[in-house]
């Protein structure tokens, strides 16, 4: 039985109505069964009859219709970050991996580029990919002890404003430990996957994606101490929205889903035991694809160190503890030893060498002798004669 690719387009644009075209076009050379959404096949049937893109050989299934999700081996995402999201809320529940070509601007979770759909097409049909499963939160919304709302996201949960000119009081707490209470923008609760998307823009740290943790980022934050939390995925975030400024808030997953929140409301983020399914095409690090996407500066960089340097480097480690061995001694080459202050001799304490400091005194600086019957006063000329001084009348 032939193997069905769904092919998800952002069928908005022209440029990704030709690229599903093309991509239609070649798994059906290949022998493999495209398949559409109704709402894609529309469009693209649309595109046909106006003549924007040529026709196809034979009409792609459609979705539902010709068949079910479970009946699809991989699915092909033309778009940008926004098209695999709105892919991945499809698909994730059957479990159907996803091969990303970005057609948007930076692309993290895209696979290749649009120049190079002709060989992901092949690598496809040669199921020449790798499958990874990247960790996706469940988001659960309560109203005092009542469950109003409950959803999921593959990159962030944000709980943030709903009214631009105030500021929203939150309460934000870990495993059920209260951690700080601010005024805020809002809070972004992401994924590895989600650590370069809206949290990295909140200042978050930028987490490589086999890394299994959460992060909860403040954003516009009105305090002293505040920074992005790296914790446990078993952990559970939670945040309060407080009544303080009489402000509600709005949670928004992934930037497509959103729920209006109450006073008081309360959101708490686990870790989903459902994950998304991202093909992968080859094994490129992570480093590489970060450089490469933000065009990151790598000039000096010397490579890294070779087998045969660490063979070499090996060597010499062990000719030199050979002879530390024959000496007694384990301390290796260009390492000190730096002892604490307090552990250290204390220095003599040597008085400076000092000398007597003459005095000099001008003579119009000398203080007055007394006065005696051998030797006159001197008149003070600051003091007028009286009849104390012998003065006449």
């Amino acid at each position: 039985m032939a193997r069905r690719i769904l092919v998800l387009a952002h069928t908005g644009r022209e440029d990704a109505i030709r690229a599903a075209i093309h991509t239609c076009a070649k798994l059906q050379e290949a022998g493999l069964v495209p398949v559409l959404l109704s709402a894609d096949a529309h469009a693209i049937r649309e595109a046909i009859g106006t003549g924007v893109v040529p026709a196809l050989d034979s009409a792609p299934e459609t979705l539902d219709l010709d068949c079910t999700l479970a009946d699809i081996a991989l699915g092909v995402v033309l778009g940008g970050d926004g098209s695999v999201l709105r892919a991945a809320e499809l698909v994730r529940e059957g479990g159907v991996p996803l091969l990303a070509v970005n057609l948007g601007h930076v692309g993290f979770l895209a696979e290749s580029e649009r120049t190079d759909l002709g060989r992901t097409v092949e690598a496809v049909v040669a199921e020449d990919y790798s499958v990874e499963e990247r960790m996706a939160i469940d988001v659960r919304v309560y109203d005092d002890d009542t469950l109003v709302a409950r959803t999921w996201a593959l990159n962030e949960a944000s709980v943030e404003k709903s009214n631009r000119e105030r500021m929203l009081e939150v309460i934000t707490a870990v495993d059920g430990r209260p951690i700080s209470t601010y005024g805020c923008d809002g809070i972004v609760m992401a994924t590895p996957t989600g650590s370069t998307a809206y949290a990295f823009s909140a200042g978050g740290p930028v987490v490589w994606p086999e890394v299994q943790a959460m992060l909860m980022v403040p954003i516009s934050a009105h305090a002293l101490f505040v920074r992005p939390l790296v914790v446990s995925p078993d952990s559970v975030l939670t945040v309060e929205v407080l009544p303080r400024t009489n402000e509600p808030g709005v949670l928004w997953c992934d930037g497509r889903r959103t729920v209006d929140l109450p006073l008081g409301a309360r959101i708490e983020v686990t870790r989903s035991a459902q994950p998304v399914r991202i093909a992968r095409l080859s094994r490129t690090p992570f480093s590489e694809r970060l450089v490469r996407k933000f065009n990151l500066p790598t000039k000096g960089w010397r490579g890294p160190v070779t087998e045969q340097d660490r063979a070499e480097v090996a060597a010499r480690e062990a000719r030199y503890a050979a002879l530390q061995a024959e000496r007694g001694s384990s301390d290796s080459p260009g390492v000190s030893v730096v002892e604490p202050h307090h552990l250290a001799p204390r220095p003599g304490v040597v008085p400076p060498a000092t000398a007597a400091v003459p005095v000099v005194v001008r003579k119009d600086e000398r203080l007055p002798l007394a006065r005696s019957s051998a030797t006159p006063a001197e008149p003070d000329p600051w003091h007028a004669p009286g009849p104390a001084d012998g003065a006449g009348a």
